[in-house]
């Protein structure tokens, strides 16, 4: 062998030799990055939404904050019947602020409920939005297999790629994205 193709073997070793050391720090990167991430979607996929502490938290700042503001406006009716020294009406107008706080602590329940079951539902969209994206795999088939409802995830229409013309073939966390 001559010496110029001798040295280019050993640049070509030793370049090989740093691509690869390259290629073993990223793959022990993804592998470390995969390993925490992925408990936490699994945790996302399985208890999603508030925890029943933070509904109760909601639920009570939600009612606490309706019960306060009744509470001021049957105390203001209290200070205008001694300012006056007239009750005629108070107990009528007591009556229709018991009433309106009954509908209005309704309402906010109601509407706690449906934003703790959003929130349920979103999550379980981003975890597996998120797994899909680690393992290239489709969200609707992912939701599928796990027996979750895909449409009830509404997670059709956040999975579609943004760039329609991007092919992305997944192997595992490893994923190849193919731009035309």
């Amino acid at each position: 062998m001559s010496r110029a193709s001798t040295q280019t073997a050993q640049y070509t070793d030793q370049e090989r030799a740093a691509i690869d050391a390259t290629n073993q720090q990223l793959l022990a990167q993804q592998n470390a990055l995969g390993n925490s991430v992925i408990p936490a979607y699994q945790n996302m996929l399985a208890n999603p939404g508030y925890t029943q502490a933070q509904q109760a938290a909601i639920t009570g700042a939600t009612q606490g904050s309706l019960a306060s503001a009744f509470n001021a406006l049957s105390q203001r009716a209290a200070n205008q019947v001694a300012r006056t020294n007239n009750s005629a009406g108070f107990s009528d107008t007591l009556d229709q602020l018991a009433r309106s706080q009954a509908q209005q602590q309704s309402t906010a329940a109601d509407q706690n409920q449906i934003a703790f079951a959003n929130n349920a539902q979103q999550q379980q969209a981003r975890a597996l939005q998120g797994l899909s994206g680690l393992y290239g795999v489709d969200a609707n088939m992912l939701a599928r297999t796990l027996g979750i409802p895909a449409d009830l995830l509404n997670v059709r229409a956040r999975v579609t790629p943004a760039n329609a013309d991007s092919l992305h073939l997944g192997f595992g966390p490893v994923g190849l994205n193919l731009g035309f």
